[in-house]
Formats: C-alpha cells, structure tokens, sequence
C-alpha cells in the first residue's frame, strides 16, 4: 500500500490533526525532566507520552528536523528515536526537512531520508530550484510507495514576497508551483484518488480556498497555519474534500496545551487539544457539505 492510502485510511479514521513533534526542551515543564539525563533524551521521553496519549486521535506525526539538529549529535540520535517509536506504532510520519537541492546532494537526502536511520513515510521539499530538485525522491514514491509534500502556498507571512507574484499570464508563483505538481503527481495515483505528490498549502489565507482545493483535488495537503497562525476550524475546512485530503499540523497548541490547562499533565492536555481541533474541524466540514 502506498503512504498515501495509508495516510487517507489514517485520517478517515482518527481525524485531519497532524501533531507536530517540533519539540524545543524549553516546551517541557520543569517538573516532568530528569536531571540525570541528556536535553535530548529528556525530549524522546516527552515525545514518547505525546505519541501515547494522542496516536489514537491524531491521523499523523510531524517531526521538524531543526529541533533536533540543534542539539548535534544526540539531539539527531532523539530524531532517529522518535522517528522508530512512530514507526513501531505503525504511525504515519512526515520528516518535515524541507530539502530543495538537486542532482547527487538530492539523490543522497533522498536516501537518508526514505532508508536508514531516518526514514519517514513522508519528507518535506522546497521547489524553487526546479523540478530536479524532487525527481530523485520520485523512485522512492513508485516503488516504495513513500510520498513528498511540496511548497505551494505556504502560512507565513513572507509567502507574499515571492508565491504570490503575478506571472505574464495571470497565475501566481505558487500557482506554477501547484500545475506542475499536479501533472507531475497524476503518474503516483494512490487507490483512494490522491497522489504521493502531496503540496503544503498554509491555511491562513483563505481567499483561493476554495478555488485552490478544486484545482488539486488529486494532491493530498499538509496544512499549516490553524490557531497561532490565523487558521480558523472554518478556514480549515475549505482545503478538505469530505474532511479528507489533508491534514493539519499543529505543534505548539499540542506540545504545551497544559499551560492553558491548569492542573493537568501535559499528554491528558495534548491530547484534549487534538479532540477539541479534531472536532471543531470536523464540525465545521460537516456544515460545509450540507
């Protein structure tokens, strides 16, 4: 089975919320570290209770590679180890890396990141040095059936100084971006209608919603933007197809919803936050298709 079914089956049975484990060891409270241990081993517990309490409510796992790296080499061993503890779970990964070189460089972030210590069922990639820089994951989406979610339109505010520029014919950047993907993406066509070629389409900007949706109705989404950002349960809900076809990260709302949850642990309150982001976004699909 492809990454992609995987990830539809994922979210048609535990809900559009993709907890983001973008895990800084300021975010653990003071009470939960053991001084005996490293930063980074400190972090793999935490995330360990996150997974626990939330794996049934959350349709997947984002891990932002930044968080880790900057602990060196333990903080990329804790990388490695949460990345094993999601897949031990038969949980659904995306290794957000964001990688966007070509030629050799690419084909080896490929193979470090789709084999081997750090392999994920999905990876992150930036577009802007053309097509060349995701060709050499594709072999990996045909016949391992991993899947890549590409920069389109992305949640912060910098999207406007270059995805938003007109081209002579009318379309945006992130318009070029999203039509080549598209093409690109119908020869990866999973067995529930969405390609391994996946876009991260931010969702605080609500205007081409519902134009941008139906353009790329085949391609999967990763959508940030909801809560801190901007992105409202109704914004949300425009980027989905029947409460399918995407899922929403959140990071931060999740890892320390116990700050706005006085006297609860942090897993009971992770796991509240993505009911209560499950629900809402659900809702909001539910009165959407009426």
């Amino acid at each position: 089975m492809m990454n992609v079914d995987k990830l539809y089956a994922a979210v048609a049975e535990k809900g559009v919320v993709c907890v983001g484990l973008d895990t800084d060891f300021s975010y653990l409270p003071a009470d939960f570290t053991d001084s005996t241990k490293t930063k980074a081993e400190n972090i793999v517990a935490f995330n360990k209770r996150i997974v626990e309490a939330t794996k049934d409510v959350a349709g997947c796992y984002k891990v932002q590679i930044a968080y880790y790296e900057s602990l060196g080499i333990e903080g990329m061993v804790a990388y490695k180890q949460t990345l094993d503890y999601l897949r031990a779970n038969k949980l659904v990964t995306i290794a957000d890396i964001k990688r966007g070189d070509i030629a050799k460089t690419a084909e080896l972030y490929a193979q470090g990141h789709f084999a081997g210590d750090f392999e994920a069922d999905f990876v992150t990639l930036a577009p802007y040095m053309g097509m060349d820089s995701i060709t050499p994951y594709l072999p990996y989406c045909k016949d391992n059936g991993k899947g890549v979610f590409v920069l389109v339109r992305t949640s912060n505010g910098g999207a406007k100084d270059f995805e938003y520029e007109k081209l002579q014919d009318g379309r945006h950047v992130y318009d070029l971006v999203g039509d080549k993907l598209n093409t690109l993406g119908k020869e990866y066509m999973g067995e529930n209608g969405y390609s391994s070629i996946g876009m991260v389409i931010g969702g605080t900007h609500i205007e081409e919603a519902a134009e941008i949706r139906a353009k790329y109705k085949d391609n999967f989404f990763l959508i940030p933007g909801y809560g801190a950002q901007g992105g409202t349960a109704k914004d949300i809900a425009q980027y989905l197809i029947n409460g399918n076809g995407g899922v929403v990260n959140s990071s931060r709302a999740v890892l320390l919803a116990y700050k706005k949850q006085e006297g609860t642990a942090f897993d009971e309150a992770a796991r509240n936050e993505c009911i209560n982001m499950r629900d809402a976004i659900k809702a909001e699909c539910a009165a959407l298709n009426k």
